[in-house]
């Protein structure tokens, strides 16, 4: 955690050269690909967490019920 205090969060430079080198690497055509999967892998955590959620409320609802 210290360390990235240490180095600092990226400028606009930096975020810059990131997305230049990203490019490289993946081309211009895969991008947004790449940012449609991770749209759909935070859905999906979204998802699960508020079914999660569902569960523990309905647990206690029950729990409760039984006292």
């Amino acid at each position: 955690m210290d360390l990235i205090f240490a180095i600092g969060m990226p400028g606009g430079w930096e975020w810059i050269i990131i997305g230049l080198i990203v490019v490289i690497f993946f081309g211009a055509n895969k991008i947004p690909e790449i940012f449609r999967g991770f749209g759909k892998g935070i859905r999906e955590f979204k998802d699960a967490s508020k079914e999660i959620k569902k569960e523990i409320e309905k647990e206690s609802n029950s729990d409760s019920e039984k006292k």
